[in-house]
């Protein structure tokens, strides 16, 4: 251990280099996903115009830093199109024109620079908190957690929100802490900034307001009075409760004007009215909600100074009204816009690798005999003292924990089942709680087996390390080992989780090679994937289900035959999303429509994946095959 902490600048740094290269890899790699398809058009024109009419319910900052290298491209945008003059939530169409109209790989490259960035500089944040908070070597390891896990990988270059909410509701909480600790007026300050860069980065950092309140409430009643203190233990606990809340109150007015200056920047050339018209086209429902976003939109989106919170408004309540309305998704074996409370702990469990589950499963049962230790033998009357104690001298575990429980059980009784993204702001939480804890472990006082630890921690990080080598490039599609591996990861899940439209680049450069193998023209070492090539015809035209951002007319040419699975059976190449195929076999079907049941039916075997999300069959013609 010794020996790492002398060197831990270079393992930091080779740590967060390699994951910077396997990053800038990928985001050259991978085509379009479904969500960047409407993120990045709005970031460049949030950027270049300041206008938020695109992509209004997510706020703007992670947008407006994937819009800045945008800027000094030559780049067209459609807004001479009606789509942008007079259409109303035409993201998703803008995104297509945008992004294909221009070269799609270097736009996305370079808007996925700065996510790339982000996901950098949060791995050394994660570092430099763990090691104040628990040792040098304990902040290598949760370092390690975070740029060997496959998920954080996988997402760490796209252009969402997702990586960047986790890396600001982490800095959030951090500061959060620091200010209780020692509420000075710069500390106040620290902590209403990078609250307002959460709330900045995603709607779901709302849950900080109350949650930030509780803590402040447990915190300060908690509070030890020193003997020379005369004031009694109920009014010096009234006392601390008022100096903690209006100081909360002094970083939300940092807050909430840090959030109104850069919807002010984002906004400040959108016409109210577009606030209106999306309004009115988000929330369609003849109910009591309904009608209050709208008059409150519409209220604030006539005044230059209260437009920003129009938009902000819009944002905010237009993710709430999805969150209670649910998303169509597969999961294991039904398609249902329900929400499942078994959604996210299966998933979690499947996606995650299995040295983070044992650690954390290790993690969670030494914390709680360690909480039996400490309750063991007292009486009930001096639990009150040895509670606040502990939350005194434990407030960043309390605080990084309680919110994980709190997300969690958000996510679980939610009607929103996005994927495992979604539960990105809990997983550098736990990386930094399992670092802490097993490092606690180890160091224990009367501790015989250290040494065996030490040589068991070792192990399990060589493991650690193997994972994302072993999986490349399969991050997105990554389940662990138990799971079967991303080959067979779309049987439990699809969408982000799988799918996500990061594979037409990969499903044109299959095409490519194989057509260049059956002509002879290819190096024989490339053709060595393709067995049975001898098989098959030339792939002159496949017909093609691509559930993603990309667009693959862009990338096929004239070989893109746009075809799903009710459009009739017929024989040739067929390209298909695992999303569509999941959906279509096991979708209810009560008028008997057409699905892909009728491959699986004809015995017509996979014969490739392109990446792993895509699936390439060949139907020969046959009697009944168009």
């Amino acid at each position: 251990m010794d020996h790492l902490k002398k060197h831990a600048g270079l393992a930091v740094t080779l740590m967060l280099t390699g994951f910077f290269l396997l990053s800038l890899s990928l985001a050259w790699q991978e085509s379009t996903t479904e969500d960047e398809k409407a993120h990045v058009p709005a970031s460049y024109s949030s950027v270049r115009f300041g206008d938020m009419r695109l992509n209004p319910e997510h706020p703007p900052l992670i947008k407006d830093l994937a819009g800045i290298p945008l800027q000094f491209m030559s780049l067209s945008f459609p807004t001479d199109s009606a789509q942008w003059q007079t259409g109303v939530n035409e993201q998703w169409s803008i995104g297509d024109m945008f992004i294909h109209r221009n070269d799609a790989e270097w736009v996305m490259f370079w808007a996925r620079f700065p996510i790339i960035l982000i996901a950098v500089l949060f791995g050394f944040c994660i570092y430099r908190f763990t090691k104040a908070f628990a040792g040098t070597v304990a902040g290598l390891f949760a370092l390690l957690l975070y740029v060997a896990d496959p998920n954080v990988i996988a997402h760490g270059h796209y252009v969402t929100t997702d990586l960047g909410i986790a890396a600001f509701i982490f800095l959030a909480i951090v500061f959060f802490v620091r200010f209780l600790r020692k509420p000075t007026l710069g500390n106040t300050l620290l902590f209403g900034v990078f609250f307002a860069l959460a709330e900045l980065a995603k709607f779901s950092a709302i849950l900080l307001y109350p949650y930030f309140a509780l803590i402040i409430l447990a915190y300060a009643l908690t509070r030890p009075k020193s003997d020379t203190i005369h004031d009694s233990h109920f009014l010096f606990a009234i006392k601390q409760l008022f100096s903690y809340t209006f100081k909360y109150l002094g970083a939300l007015v940092v807050c909430f004007a840090l959030i109104w200056t850069l919807y002010f920047f984002n906004t400040v050339n959108e016409p109210g009215i577009k606030m209106v018209e999306t309004a009115k086209d988000f929330f369609q429902q003849d109910n009591l909600p309904a009608h209050f976003a709208i008059d409150t939109v519409t209220s604030l989106s006539g005044s230059g100074a209260t437009k920003p919170f129009a938009q902000y408004l819009l944002g905010f309540f237009k993710v709430f009204s999805r969150f209670e309305g649910g998303n169509t998704h597969y999961f294991l074996g039904t398609v249902t816009p329900d929400a499942s409370p078994w959604y996210f702990p299966i998933v979690f469990t499947l996606k995650e690798t299995l040295p983070f589950l044992f650690f954390l499963v290790f993690g969670g049962v030494y914390t709680v005999v360690r909480i039996v230790k400490v309750f063991a033998g007292k009486s009930a009357r001096t639990w009150h003292t040895v509670i606040s104690h502990s939350i005194q001298s434990h407030i960043t575990q309390y605080t990084m924990f309680g919110f994980v429980v709190l997300y969690a059980f958000v996510s679980i009784t939610g009607n929103l089942n996005i994927g495992f993204r979604h539960l990105f702001p809990i997983i550098p939480l736990l990386e930094v709680l399992i670092a802490k804890t097993v490092f606690d472990f180890i160091r224990r006082k009367g501790f015989h087996g250290e040494h065996a630890s030490r040589v068991a921690l070792t192990v399990l990080a060589f493991w650690i390390f193997a994972i994302p080598v072993l999986a490349y490039p399969s991050y997105l599609s990554y389940f662990n080992e138990a799971a079967g591996g991303p080959k067979n990861g779309y049987r439990y899940v699809t969408d982000s989780n799988y799918d996500w439209g990061q594979d037409m680049r990969r499903l044109r450069d299959f095409v490519d090679a194989f057509n260049a193998c059956k002509a002879g023209t290819a190096d024989p070492a490339t053709c060595t994937k393709f067995a049975d090539i001898e098989r098959y015809p030339p792939i002159n035209q496949i017909h093609t289900a691509y559930f993603g951002g990309a667009n693959p007319k862009y990338y096929l040419g004239d070989k893109y035959i746009e075809w799903y699975a009710d459009w009739g059976r017929r024989s040739g190449w067929h390209a298909i999303s695992a999303t569509f195929w999941q959906e279509s076999l096991y979708q209810s079907n009560p008028t008997g429509k057409l699905t892909y049941r009728w491959i699986v039916d004809g015995g017509y075997p996979l014969a490739w994946h392109a990446g792993d999300s895509i699936f390439v069959y060949y139907v020969p013609p046959s009697p009944g095959i168009e």
